[in-house]
């Protein structure tokens, strides 16, 4: 995988210095992206966006038998003007991409072999985490590009259905609950909780599907991964094709500050904007989780998300998690789950449930206290679910043994339940 997006690297590169059309098409796309997904992202990324979408194209055109897939996904059809640009000079795409058929062809033939299809999303997930684990290294660091486990989805849908009934009177299936992923990764969550849908009503899909399940990525291969996962799995369960129109091209962080989205493409901020005006339920997923990267040129590191009015996530951090802190040390709160936590608990409003999987530092670490403060005044029920396995504590621990993920960092899952009209305590 990482040879494959080293000579599409190539390529891109050669293009860009000869191809007039490419450099146009690349200048332009670059603006577009700054405008509406971040403003810091460097030409590198851009570049890697592309690699991403030539290796995916092909793969669910080849792999999957999904060879519309770049006709019907809406960003997917924005970058093939800067594919046609870039292998405008060719006599076709398939001549200008021939000498990495050695590349696709491994994949081809391995994936050949694979007839069941939830096989073939579990090999694609491994093709999603190698290409980032092994050329874009530092995107992985920033963004934790690990796949959660399956019995952990299963053990926190489970656990969002139960206490929806419980608490709330409500379920998955009922009209009203919005659901969100706001870091969907490759779908794995959405997906979950469609099929718990259908157990308990196979009916109320449909509906579901079209107004009331929603997730953001802001990053394009698992975005396309996760747009065809969902699709697929919809069309298993009803036998019809429907494009899903609740995922966003968007960093989560920032969607409610964004006013130019529509200048990358009208229909994903028409997504973006009705998923704002949705008065979400559930949020659910596993955020992103590191701490100290903020080097903005260094690769596009973690975003500081300030702005002068103090609305940004981190200005809200610093407000609440921060200022109630008597730590003297307070850089852990910069860590993207904590944001994640702070960013959900203000986006459900007066009442719902967060079910997220996420670094267990907060739980009793010292630079945590104001959080752990914060959590306990603005949630009436919190469960935590603490499945240890920080390495760096305990360096007897390493591998999957010890810890759910494989990673350094210890892990738990945590479900933060808050309900309208009741004092909390």
């Amino acid at each position: 995988m990482k040879e494959n997006a080293t000579a599409l690297l190539d390529l891109i590169r050669e293009q860009s210095q000869k191809n007039k059309k490419f450099i146009d098409a690349f200048a332009d796309f670059l603006l577009l992206c700054r405008q509406s997904i971040n403003p810091n992202l460097s030409e590198q990324a851009i570049e890697e966006m592309l690699i991403q979408h030539l290796l995916t194209e092909r793969i669910f055109r080849s792999v999957f038998n999904n060879p519309d897939f770049a006709k019907r996904n809406i960003i997917a059809v924005e970058i093939e003007k800067v594919i046609n640009a870039l292998t405008s000079k060719s006599f076709s795409r398939s001549h200008f991409l021939s000498t990495l058929d050695r590349f696709y062809g491994a994949i081809e033939e391995t994936a050949a072999t694979i007839d069941d299809y939830s096989k073939k999303q579990d090999f694609l997930n491994t093709i999603y985490e190698k290409f980032f684990q092994g050329f874009s290294v530092k995107v992985a660091d920033t963004h934790g590009i690990v796949y959660t486990p399956q019995p952990i989805v299963n053990f926190m849908v489970k656990s969002v259905e139960d206490i929806l009934q419980r608490e709330f009177g409500k379920s998955l299936v009922d009209k009203g609950v919005h659901i969100l992923d706001p870091f969907v990764g490759t779908g794995n969550f959405l997906i979950r909780v469609m099929r718990e849908i259908v157990e308990i009503q196979k009916s109320a899909l449909p509906y579901k599907y079209e107004q009331e399940l929603h997730c953001n990525e802001v990053m394009l291969l698992p975005y396309y991964i996760a747009a065809m996962n969902i699709e697929h799995e919809y069309f298993e369960q009803t036998g019809e094709y429907k494009s899903f129109e609740g995922i966003c091209l968007v960093d989560t962080f920032e969607d409610q500050a964004v006013q130019q989205l529509d200048l990358f493409s009208p229909e994903n901020m028409k997504r973006v904007q009705k998923q704002r005006n949705s008065n979400l339920f559930v949020i659910l997923g596993n955020p992103p989780y590191n701490v100290g990267q903020l080097n903005e040129n260094d690769n596009n590191k973690n975003r500081k998300y300030t702005n002068k009015d103090k609305t940004g996530i981190d200005d809200i951090v610093s407000a609440t998690y921060a200022k109630a802190s008597k730590a003297t040390n307070k850089n852990a709160l910069s860590d993207p789950y904590v944001k994640a936590i702070r960013w959900a608990s203000d986006r459900i409003s007066d009442e719902g449930i967060i079910a997220f999987v996420t670094n267990n530092s907060f739980i009793d670490q010292i630079a945590f206290d104001g959080m752990r403060q914060q959590l306990e005044k603005e949630f009436d029920q919190i469960y935590v679910f603490d499945l240890g396995g920080n390495v760096r504590k305990n360096p007897k621990l390493s591998g999957t043994t010890h810890n759910v993920f494989g990673i350094q960092v210890g892990v738990s899952v945590n479900i933060f339940v808050k309900k309208k009209n009741e004092e909390v305590i």
